[in-house]
């Protein structure tokens, strides 16, 4: 007995210093760790999405002297059929941009989004979940697949055909605060200076619009949730195609995230905007989104997959969207 427990220890041993033998990429391990925050996903509401609208962010910070750089693709299909106006058609994004902790309190991000209308096939997959859940089409089986159409008489809105037109070309420039920040809670405060011009076309446009947002998150173990209360501030208010917008707009929104291990995470977020415009009945209702995420942590950074569904309005937000992004850290 003694002989097998002395084998036995020996046997630990080896398995222990093969184990520590084994190669570790340090930086790959601190990347684990990194809580990337809520999805890197903007509204996709058509009026919200062509303007100023504040994104869900953390309310903790990154290290000090941190630089995170960011792209995000994004396909939506909008589609809307009311009384007072009509929107059925594609429009697609392509953001780029970068984040810089430059201390414990202060931090900044600029960034760059254009988004343009294009055919990404997304009528017949929308029609497809309908049919399969067994919801009604709301209209779309009585027009044509892949249109771009806008049309809004009580403003003389009437674009046609539009595809391959940009409909927003936005620069952006961020600035936050941390108020507080411990172990399992968050605040910080920012602000947000956003100009859209388009030069020539059916949404040509110079815009310039301001935001302020407060973020609040907390974190315990595998959980983390981050909230958003936001106010945007337009100078004009014709944004896209002369469609009469509010100077001001109030958003909100909660983001869970799972940790499912070192490299997975799930995220589900909740994105609710005041009406933009006070145009037709529906346009100035409450737009409400529901975002559901995949986060995998590379090496150095972090790739995201989401989906953009609507909810109660179906006549204010986009049908569905879908987002591609990736985060890296320098």
């Amino acid at each position: 007995m003694k002989i097998k427990t002395i084998k036995c220890h020996y046997h630990l041993a080896g398995i222990s210093l093969f184990a520590a033998a084994l190669p570790v990429d340090a930086a790959e391990l601190a990347n684990t760790e990194i809580d990337y925050g809520p999805l890197k996903t903007y509204a996709q509401s058509p009026l919200q999405s062509n303007s100023l609208t504040p994104l869900v962010r953390s309310g903790f910070s990154y290290q000090p002297d941190t630089v995170e750089l960011f792209a995000t693709a994004t396909i939506a299909s909008v589609w809307a059929e009311t009384d007072d106006y009509r929107a059925d058609y594609y429009q697609n994004a392509l953001s780029v941009g970068g984040y810089w902790q430059l201390n414990d309190r202060w931090a900044m991000e600029l960034g760059y989004t254009w988004r343009f209308a294009a055919d990404n096939h997304l009528d017949n997959l929308t029609k497809a979940f309908h049919d399969i859940f067994g919801l009604g089409q709301n209209g779309r089986d009585t027009v044509d697949d892949h249109s771009f159409d806008i049309s809004v008489p009580q403003y003389g809105v009437e674009i046609h055909d539009f595809e391959g037109e940009t409909m927003s070309n936005a620069f952006s420039f961020y600035t936050s605060y941390q108020l507080l920040e411990n172990t399992h809670h968050g605040l910080s405060v920012g602000g947000t200076l956003y100009y859209n011009y388009v030069g020539s076309g059916p949404f040509k446009v110079s815009n310039f619009e301001q935001g302020i947002q407060a973020n609040y998150s907390y974190r315990n173990g595998r959980h983390r949730v981050y909230t958003l209360l936001g106010m945007t501030y337009r100078h004009s208010d014709e944004v896209l195609s002369g469609i009469k917008y509010n100077k001001f707009a109030l958003s909100g929104g909660v983001s869970y995230q799972y940790v499912l291990s070192p490299k997975h995470r799930l995220l589900t977020e909740l994105h609710v905007y005041e009406g933009a415009s006070d145009a037709t009945s529906d346009l100035s209702e409450p737009s409400t989104e529901v975002l559901l995420g995949y986060r995998y942590h590379t090496k150095h950074g972090a790739i995201e997959v989401s989906m953009v569904e609507n909810m109660f309005n179906m006549d204010n937000s986009t049908d569905i969207a879908f987002s591609l992004g990736y985060r890296h850290q320098l």
